[in-house]
């Protein structure tokens, strides 16, 4: 794949660093793979936990697989994007500017606000551009 790319398009792997069970994919053994995956050319992992075996025991909570990310991250070098119960804009902040990930990922935050992004910009303190079809929309022009 990374032959295939155009230099500066980015090439990430979604990895499963945990089935939350014994006997399942242990993220000792995704960070391997995660170091595996960058010398070969693999830019970012998007740390995940899989649910392929019943789930028991899953901590399900604000931010509940960031730790993932963090621990892939700090062990293997390779830049990573948590997931995982990230809605609230200071908390994706943080991730960020603590250092746990080098992005996020808002699966159904995104379904449950289309508008989150620019929500969050507001919440932070920030202003981001409406694209200009969007613009009628916010009201920000006349447009028949």
């Amino acid at each position: 794949m990374r032959a295939a790319l155009l230099r500066g398009i980015a090439l990430g792997v979604r990895l499963t660093t945990t089935d939350w069970a014994d006997g399942g994919v242990d993220t000792g053994d995704a960070v391997e793979v995660a170091r595996q995956l960058r010398a070969l050319g693999v830019d970012y992992i998007c740390a995940t936990g899989g649910f392929v075996i019943p789930p028991s025991g899953i901590p399900f909570g604000p931010g509940y697989q960031v730790h993932l990310a963090e621990r892939i991250k700090r062990e293997s070098g390779i830049a990573t994007r948590a997931v995982g119960g990230i809605s609230d804009p200071p908390q994706a902040e943080a991730i960020i500017a603590d250092g746990k990930a080098d992005m996020v990922a808002l699966a159904t935050t995104f379904l449950a606000d289309p508008r989150w992004a620019w929500r969050a910009a507001d919440a932070l303190g920030a202003t981001i551009a409406y694209p200009g079809p969007y613009a009628r929309a916010k009201g920000v022009c006349n447009v028949a």
